[in-house]
Order: C-alpha cells, then sequence, then structure tokens
C-alpha cells in the first residue's frame, strides 16, 4: 500500500480494509485488500465483516513459475468456494496465460487487467484505444476501438485521493 500521504511508511503492508471505490461489480462494499499470497487462515481472521476480497493489491500479483501460479489459484479460490466476492487486479502481460487457471469459471469473481496509460491527459481527442488479438483472426472474433476520451467518463472515475480511506491491518 504505498500512498503520498503516509511518506512511505506503509510499503511493508500486507492486509488493509476499506470500500471499494473503483467503478467494478463490488462498488460500495466493505473490502479486504490483501497483498501477496497470503495464508488462507490469516486472510480469514482479517475479514472484519467484509464481503469482499480484492487479492494482487498494491501490484502484487505477478507470479513467477506454476508453483507461484497454484498459490496464487488455492488461495482465490478456496474464498470463491466460501462465496465471497473476489477481484483480483492482473497485468495485461500475464492476460493470456490467466485463462490456465478456473478462476473465470465463477460467477463471484472480478478479473480487473490493469493496462497503464501513463500521462493519459497528454493524447489528444482523436486518440483510440484498440482491444486486438495476440495475432490476426488467433483467439478473438475481431478487434474493439474505443475513444480513449469516451473511456474517461467522469461515472467510471476514481481520484487517487479516494484511496486514502483505507485502514491499514497488518
Amino acid at each position: 500500500m504505498k500512498r503520498d500521504y503516509d511518506n512511505g511508511s506503509s510499503k511493508n503492508v500486507v492486509f488493509f480494509t476499506g470500500v471499494e471505490i473503483e467503478h467494478t461489480p463490488a462498488y460500495g462494499q466493505n473490502t479486504l485488500f490483501v497483498t501477496g499470497v497470503q495464508p488462507k487462515e490469516d486472510i480469514a481472521l482479517n475479514l472484519q465483516g467484509c464481503t469482499h476480497i480484492f487479492f494482487g493489491a498494491n501490484h502484487s500479483f505477478h507470479p513467477k513459475d506454476n508453483l507461484e501460479w497454484a498459490r496464487w489459484e488455492g488461495m482465490i479460490d478456496f474464498f470463491l468456494g466460501k462465496g465471497y466476492l473476489c477481484s483480483l487486479d492482473i497485468p495485461i502481460d500475464v492476460a493470456e496465460e490467466f485463462h490456465e487457471n478456473g478462476l473465470n469459471e465463477y460467477n463471484n469473481f472480478i478479473p480487473q487487467i490493469r493496462v497503464p496509460i501513463p500521462y493519459i491527459k497528454l493524447w489528444n481527442y482523436n486518440t483510440m484505444l484498440k482491444i486486438d488479438d495476440k495475432d490476426f483472426n488467433a483467439t478473438n472474433p475481431g478487434v474493439w476501438s474505443h475513444s480513449l476520451h469516451d473511456l474517461q467518463d467522469r461515472s467510471k472515475f476514481t481520484p487517487w485521493d479516494a484511496y486514502k480511506n483505507d485502514k491499514v491491518i497488518k
């Protein structure tokens, strides 16, 4: 949990709680944020009435090998099986490999594919975001092109200062 208002004192935060402020299906729910792979028992002890668990907090999901993928999947699968609404912050560079697990089979799973676009306000009004395939006609039925300007809809925006209400647990 790196926040500019705490002078970096929370670098090693594992669990924190707050209301889900990003505009996902869990918006407004009391949420336990989990950084990295953690023991299921520790997660359960820190739920404190939360109905949503956000895994991969602080950009911590970046499995290096099959064992680490299995640890992430086992941790999340356990809570999905208990009926919790669970999100995972997924960097775009593992999106294809992600489909080798079964998490998308759960209706209570929210995959959040993270696509960084630095300096978004510097792109001109005509800028498009193209959702493409890994090659021509490889896995998708086609491509989707969206106006970057339209994607910046105010009703979907969460300013950085909205994150300051999170409470560190451990």
